[in-house]
């Protein structure tokens, strides 16, 4: 099912009351829309309004900020006055206030646009951090302090509290990326995080989200060859990377797709693979780890697009997903938006791995049973002057029963758990077993093809003499046939010299008889 159009009657001022649930809509736009653009950076501020800034439009990079009212369903562009960074306010003398910029990202801070990273014309080697007011118009560059990462473009920026986590891209030589860093937004300093465990491979383009102010959640993204449709999590305590298994609809690859979270579930708009567009809208259940397609669109329609961004935006305390560009054999700049029905939220899932949840697991159980274990019952009390005297002490007996049989299941839990462990522990042996021995026949193998490397050196010598020793004998061939052809012409020679001798002796011989 495509887009469904709005008609042009409908009341501006409450359009978004008539939308159907979980459906994409394009709004009505009065007035003169935004050059149509894909790879830009977006946020909701201003309570209701849409801010777009940059792009990419036929391989030129856009310099503007464009500002859409949901009120008034008209666009308009944003003048920005250049200042040097908040804090300071000292004037930039620089002609340029907002570079011309693509594959960037936006973030809300305060009552500020937090712009970061990106491609453009502007050369620096780590990633630059701007800020847009939408009060003031004043635009500018935040000064930041610490080990700030290296310029790129297509990285995801991710708000957790009152940080900012970078994660891959692209930097300006076309090297992809697949390091941590983290932007303390109190102090503006920079600090590179040292992740364990295996990391997702290097890519750009993708999505990233946060559950639960613990959890970063990577999907999808691209290298220069492969499009990817995995997830992997950054667990922000442990800093260890996980690669937990998913369920629900199958998901196909994709790169340049949107995402945004609301509560536990995490919507996918667009993305595609230099092919084909995307045109299902997906929702990750981020507490069941199991993907879902709440829509879907025609396979040219411009939300099956690449580049495009997609933001959330609360109209009369209801929830409204808005999209905004993208690219899909042609531009665009349509707003297309879809009201979200009302989902219930449950209780958030731990991401761990197994050794790490049985772990987890024997704490809890081996702390609940100490703890009843040092409960003291037989000295309690229960003579009293007052009524329920009988009710009381039986109550009590019964609470005594149930942590007894309480304590039985989690000595039972406990065993599970320690023979969980001793299992693992055994597979931790066999594995290591198999790494020694796998080491084993590598090295062999290494050394057999070392030996076969020496032996391909030699031949190619032996073979390099012989054809020098078949130049060689061409050589002689040919010195033989000239000397054949030389003794053929001598033979001739003799001959003729013979046959004239002979003549001129019989005439001698017949005049002298």
């Amino acid at each position: 099912m495509g887009t469904e159009e709005i008609k042009k009657e409908l009341n501006a001022a409450n359009w978004f009351s008539q939308l159907a649930y979980d459906q994409w809509v394009p709004i009505p736009v009065s007035g003169a829309r935004p050059s149509a653009r894909y790879k830009h950076a977006a946020a909701v501020a201003d309570d209701e309004k849409l801010y777009v800034a940059g792009g990419s439009r036929t391989g030129r990079y856009l310099p503007d900020v464009q500002v859409f009212d949901f009120r008034g369903l008209v666009w308009s562009s944003l003048k920005l006055k250049s200042k040097v960074d908040a804090g300071k306010g000292k004037e930039n003398g620089a002609p340029e206030v907002l570079p011309a910029t693509s594959d960037h990202s936006m973030v809300k801070w305060g009552n500020k646009l937090l712009l970061l990273g990106g491609h453009s014309k502007a050369n620096s080697d780590s990633m630059i951090v701007r800020f847009i007011d939408p009060e003031t118009h004043a635009c500018g560059v935040i000064e930041t302090s610490g080990e700030a990462p290296v310029s790129r473009g297509g990285h995801s920026v991710t708000l957790v509290g009152s940080r900012l986590i970078i994660f891959g891209g692209e930097d300006r030589n076309r090297k992809l990326l697949n390091n941590v860093h983290a932007l303390d937004l109190e102090t503006m300093t920079w600090d590179v995080i040292a992740t364990k465990q295996t990391p997702p491979a290097p890519r750009f383009e993708h999505t990233a989200a946060i559950n639960g102010d613990r959890y970063l959640l990577i999907f999808g993204g691209c290298s220069h060859s492969i499009f990817f449709n995995d997830l992997h999590v950054l667990d922000l305590q442990t800093m260890e990377w996980s690669q937990p298994e998913v369920q629900g609809d199958l998901v196909t690859p994709r790169a340049g797709h949107s995402g945004v979270t609301i509560g536990e579930n995490w919507y996918i708009v667009g993305g595609g693979d230099n092919k084909n567009g995307c045109p299902e809208t997906l929702v990750l259940n981020m507490s069941k780890l199991a993907w879902s397609a709440l829509a879907s669109v025609k396979e040219r329609d411009p939300l099956a697009s690449e580049g495009l961004s997609v933001c959330s935006v609360l109209i009369n305390g209801e929830r409204y997903l808005v999209a905004f560009g993208g690219y899909n054999g042609k531009y665009n700049n349509e707003v297309f938006a879809m009201r979200l029905k009302p989902r219930d939220a449950s209780r958030p899932k731990i991401f761990q791995s197994p050794a790490a949840a049985a772990a987890a697991a024997s704490v809890t159980a081996a702390y609940a049973l100490a703890k009843s274990e040092k409960l003291e019952f037989p000295n309690l009390n229960l003579n009293s002057n007052g009524t329920g005297k009988n009710s009381t002490g039986q109550d009590l007996a019964f609470e005594i029963d149930a942590l007894k049989e309480e304590k039985k299941v989690l000595e039972l839990s406990l065993t599970e758990v320690r023979s969980e462990n001793s299992r693992l522990a055994e597979k931790i042996d066999e594995v290591n077993g198999s790494h020694a021995e796998l080491s084993k026949e590598l090295h062999s193998v290494q050394g057999q093809l070392v030996a076969e490397r020496s032996r391909c050196f030699k031949l190619e010598a032996q073979i390099a003499e012989l054809q020098k020793m078949l130049e060689s004998l061409q050589s002689i061939e040919n010195e033989v046939q000239l000397l054949r052809r030389q003794k053929s012409t001598l033979e001739q020679e003799i001959e003729h010299n013979a046959a004239q001798r002979q003549g001129s002796g019989g005439v001698w011989r017949w005049i002298a008889g």
